[in-house]
């Protein structure tokens, strides 16, 4: 290879450093960091055109080329996170809706909100934690979702079998009765499963850290809200429909 293809004589190095750099600062910062054809340096910024005449004839590029870019950018995570959130308000209009069939609206409510903060505590401890929210994640809070409403159903559904027995009961204490009969059974299974995640989180690995982080968190928030949070919100709501004067809400089981 000549080291003087120019013959500029005395001023080759200074000239082929600068033409070097300024090949560079084309590659690096117009074309992203990679050349394709050297046909591409004619008539760019900064090079000389002799000298980009000059190169092709000089060097040579290797037999490669870009099939495919992919970015994931900031426009494209901010789709994700939409549709992460409409996928998380149908799955919760889905859960009122069935749960206002089933029983009564207002269960429905109550489990919608116990499940908007088990939800809620999750991402938050995520944000605190500074760790990102992938679609594993996504995935892990939508299974949360399921696992938190099932077990709040388990409840409600005692507390529908419960008011058939003790109809002159107040409703207080059907619902504190309900909670201590099936309290053993929801130790039970989320103890089992929150040992199963947990090891999951320990060691499953970088790819599982965040979807095992999320069901660590959510299973623990989701145990107690079952039963701290949905049940009262019945009981709440019948004390309020008392002091207003109204006729207590309707029992489910009864014949409307």
């Amino acid at each position: 290879m000549d080291k003087d293809p120019m013959h500029l004589g005395t001023d080759a190095d200074q000239k082929y450093t600068a033409q070097a750099q300024a090949v560079v600062n084309f590659r690096d910062k117009v074309l992203g960091g990679v050349l394709n054809s050297l046909d591409q340096l004619k008539g760019a910024p900064g090079i000389d055109p002799a000298v980009a005449s000059v190169i092709p004839e000089n060097f040579y590029l290797s037999d490669f080329g870009i099939r495919n870019v992919e970015i994931v950018g900031p426009q494209v995570g901010g789709q994700l996170r939409t549709q992460a959130g409409l996928a998380t308000l149908y799955s919760l209009l889905g859960m009122l809706v069935y749960l206002g069939f089933r029983f009564e609206w207002i269960y429905g409510v109550a489990a919608v909100v116990t499940v908007f903060h088990d939800t809620l505590i999750t991402v938050g401890a995520f944000s605190l934690t500074n760790t990102d929210i992938s679609l594993t994640v996504i995935a892990a809070i939508l299974t949360l979702i399921g696992y938190s409403n099932n077990d709040t159903i388990v409840v409600f559904d005692r507390i529908r079998e419960n008011i058939k027995l003790m109809r002159r009961e107040k409703l207080s204490d059907i619902v504190n009765r309900s909670i201590n009969q099936t309290l053993s059974r929801t130790i039970l299974t989320a103890g089992l499963t929150f040992l199963t995640v947990l090891a999951l989180f320990l060691f499953g690995g970088e790819v599982l850290r965040g979807f095992s982080l999320a069901l660590v968190i959510g299973i623990l928030i989701g145990t107690y809200s079952s039963i701290a949070i949905a049940a009262p919100i019945l009981v709440a709501y019948q004390d309020w429909r008392v002091q207003k004067g109204k006729r207590p809400m309707a029992m489910p089981g009864k014949a409307r």
